[in-house]
């Protein structure tokens, strides 16, 4: 038996997706419950339906376990940074001290909510930029579901390059394509991404009035960005891609912050008090930020160091399993689980950062006794409600993966499409892996042969196509409900996900669209 293409099967595939969605959006629940009634749907129509054994579910379950924890890692260790921060008065101090670097509002929300998130998934991803950058724009002012909004999608476009550029590898891996021929036309389309990113940080954060204001700058630094990206990528430099990108954008906004027309202007919707805090009398603002600095060091120390790199990597938690089928005839492999580098992980980096940070303050009278048991229980309170979410939405991606259902909405997309039209849809299946999954590199390893194939049948070309579709994995990754619950558990919006998820799907859809028709152009021209 096959597993076969009908709307009644497609349909089947997509519900545990559409009852997650429905739950966040229209009935406002939180990623814990919806992702709980998500799994159980996954796995009845699993089971009923897609021929699904109770060993398939097992493995799908156990895999799911491994992945969140490669995913809570990070998220406890970032709000153990983030509240061991806070306590030190760098969330308080950031809010007063940035306006008084510029005043308008537009260049704050880029620094923060692009460039700095852009910065942070170049040394690790993983969660780590919306986890940390998130608070810091609640502490400029922003109401917490604009934080998570617009460093999420400021995050977007630099996915595929940023972690080291896991997301490339995993595209060159399962297509056995090389970087020469993959690189310059997925650095263009997800350079072209950069812009829509960076205008919407603007956007959300300031209101549509802003765009004209934000124009300019946000244009110039995308062309910055997108530059240096391409040039890092074509030159065999792909892991350093969004790392580079990130540090020229940096350095260029704080030069156009020395401007007098950013400098001194007021942005629409300054309302900030930048008196100071008395408890933060005495304080330097860099010092209170030396837990992120200290982060900073360690995640380059650490990835582009061999000697510490080595030290740090014998220790790996994984787990081999059988290969299963369903009684439709998909296949599973056997082989490991995902690796957990116990020690050179970027949620042990962020330990390491918490512990450092610690006892600096401690010693330099900015954390007052008795704060570790305050630091604990904010942790807890935030972690709980985010963790159980992230299990179920993952369970949620695992069963769908083993059982074929993802595969069967993929392909349903893919022929449902002429070649004139498909290189706009192939972002959207790239977007649709990583918003079930979480990760553009599952999407990636998912889709890449799917897609390659399907561009090879249209006699499209095949890089453009998977350009579009790690570019469409890049940006629907920071939509996806796994990556909402980690930006909001850091900023006491656990339970309350789905009202970021409504202001993230309608913007989301515009940086998709812009990479959609950035590969219908492409493919006009002649690529």
């Amino acid at each position: 038996m096959e597993l076969s293409l009908t709307i009644w099967n497609w349909l089947l595939a997509f519900l545990p997706v559409l009852i997650v969605v429905v739950m966040m959006l229209a009935f406002r629940w939180g990623g814990s419950r919806a992702g709980a009634l998500g799994w159980l749907t996954a796995v009845l129509v699993a089971l009923f339906f897609f021929g699904a054994g109770f060993e398939l579910l097992a493995v799908a379950q156990v895999k799911a376990i491994l992945l969140s924890l490669d995913v809570l890692y990070i998220i406890w260790a970032a709000l153990l940074l983030f509240n061991i921060a806070r306590e030190a008065g760098a969330i308080r101090m950031i809010g007063q001290t940035l306006p008084r670097l510029t005043g308008d509002r537009v260049m704050q929300s880029l620094l923060i909510g692009w460039l700095m998130v852009t910065f942070l998934q170049g040394l690790g991803g993983f969660g780590i930029p919306v986890a940390v950058c998130a608070p810091m724009l609640v502490g400029l002012g922003y109401n917490p579901v604009q934080a998570v909004a617009m460093a999420s999608l400021g995050d977007g476009w630099a996915v595929t390059f940023g972690s080291l550029g896991s997301s490339f590898q995993s595209l060159m891996a399962v297509t056995g394509l090389s970087y020469e021929e993959l690189g310059p036309l997925s650095a263009i389309l997800i350079g072209i991404s950069g812009f829509p990113s960076g205008l919407l940080v603007a956007v959300i954060g300031n209101g549509w009035r802003s765009l004209k204001r934000a124009l300019l700058p946000t244009l110039f630094l995308s062309l910055v960005m997108g530059i240096t990206q391409y040039f890092l990528v074509v030159n065999g430099l792909w892991t350093l891609g969004t790392t580079g990108a990130s540090v020229i954008g940096l350095l260029f906004g704080f030069l156009l912050v020395r401007l007098p027309a950013f400098r001194n202007n007021v942005g629409e919707g300054e309302n900030l008090d930048s008196s100071g805090d008395p408890r933060d009398n005495g304080k330097s603002l860099w010092l209170s930020l030396l837990g992120y600095e200290i982060l900073v060091v360690l995640a380059f120390v650490v990835n582009l160091v061999p000697v510490v790199k080595s030290f740090l990597s014998p220790v790996v938690l994984s787990l081999d399993f059988p290969e299963v089928s369903t009684l439709f005839g998909w296949l599973t492999p056997a082989g490991a689980g995902r690796e957990i580098n116990v020690f050179a992980h970027p949620g042990a980096i962020l330990l390491y950062s918490c512990i450092i940070s610690f006892f600096i303050y401690r010693k330099l009278g900015y954390i007052e006794k008795g704060a570790l048991k305050r630091i604990s229980e904010n942790v807890l309170k935030s972690g709980v409600n985010s963790s159980l979410g992230i299990l179920a939405m993952v369970g949620v991606a695992s069963i769908m993966m083993h059982a074929g259902m993802t595969f069967l909405l993929a392909e349903g997309l893919s022929v449902s499409f002429s070649r004139e039209i498909y290189p706009a849809v192939a972002p959207f299946i790239g977007a649709l892996g990583a918003f079930i999954t979480g990760s553009n590199t599952n999407s990636n390893v998912l889709f890449g042969v799917l897609q390659q194939s399907t561009a090879q049948l249209l006699n499209l070309s095949v890089p453009l196509i998977l350009a579009a579709q790690t570019a469409g994995g890049s940006l629907g990754s920071v939509l996806a409900p796994a990556k909402v619950i980690v930006g909001c558990s850091t900023v006491g919006l656990s339970g309350k996900e789905g009202e970021v998820m409504r202001k993230l799907l309608g913007y989301g859809m515009i940086t998709l669209l812009t990479v959609a028709v950035a590969a219908l152009l492409l493919t006009g021209i002649g690529y």
